[in-house]
């Protein structure tokens, strides 16, 4: 019995090595939405609306093309954030993890079995799959969820809870903060201290969001992380700079390294 304990030991430290020298990549499915392979070869999903956003890349319309997803986030009710995750969950077969009072009016609406939307608030935390803990954290937002009635053909609104950002924490202490949906609040500088993430993707598209502006100055004043990913934005027709140029020149000279990806494409940390 001893020995096997040790061995147990043992292979429980050669995966938490293992899952160290390991890396997390970072794909950018465009807008809002990320798929995240932990050290450890997990899957996250966060924010699928990729069948209906322009801006995804087109083998990725195919939901399948996904792989196997081990953890499914959505950071608020609007359609640009959740229209693909009930799919998802159900091609998955794996819980749907959203703001509580959300999740509470798609288990009231069927659109998934109740034991696929579990619910949780801001400040809690879970661990899906072993190794990665996430955290709810605040977004000042709004949410609501549009649903259509298939009896009457028609669309409804219902609430949609508070909308959410993620602290996600790798098997190898690495964090991602997932801002969702927000404007600029003081309490970013509190996330940050208390969190520390190594990583923030935040909006930076103005109009519903924060502006390239408002993102440098919390990256640069409240946040100060290693690195930032611009997301949810849009390059309109004949403008001189893109969003995520204009947050580089309001950032200017700081730590923070600001990584300009494309849809589709890749980091690894």
């Amino acid at each position: 019995m001893k020995a096997i304990t040790i061995l147990a030991c043992a292979l429980a430290a050669l995966a938490s090595a293992s899952a160290q020298a390991q890396k997390t990549e970072v794909l950018w499915l465009g807008h809002a939405a990320f798929r995240i392979v932990s050290p450890g070869g997990k899957v996250i999903v966060i924010d699928p609306a990729l069948t209906v956003m322009p801006t995804t890349p087109p083998q990725y319309k195919n939901l399948e093309a996904l792989g196997k997803v081990d953890v499914l986030l959505v950071t608020h009710g609007h359609w640009d954030h959740i229209t693909d995750a009930p799919a998802l969950a159900k091609l998955n077969k794996i819980p749907l993890h959203a703001p509580g009072d959300l999740n509470n009016a798609l288990t009231t609406l069927g659109v998934l079995p109740a034991e696929q939307l579990p619910r949780f608030n801001k400040s809690g935390r879970l661990s899906p799959v072993p190794g990665i803990h996430f955290t709810a954290v605040r977004a000042e937002h709004s949410s609501i969820y549009v649903w259509r009635n298939p009896a009457s053909g028609k669309d409804e609104t219902h609430p949609g809870g508070e909308p959410m950002g993620y602290i996600i924490q790798m098997e190898n202490g690495f964090k991602i903060w997932h801002m969702g949906d927000t404007g600029l609040f003081g309490d970013m500088k509190w996330i940050a201290e208390h969190y520390k993430p190594d990583v923030v993707m935040m909006p930076i598209g103005g109009r519903f969001t924060m502006d390239a502006a408002d993102a440098a100055y919390a990256l640069r004043e409240l946040i100060k992380p290693k690195f930032a990913i611009p997301m949810h934005y849009r390059v309109m027709p004949g403008a001189k700079k893109t969003p995520p140029e204009e947050l580089v020149e309001a950032l200017g000279q700081t730590s923070t390294k600001v990584l300009l990806l494309k849809p589709g494409e890749k980091v690894e940390f």
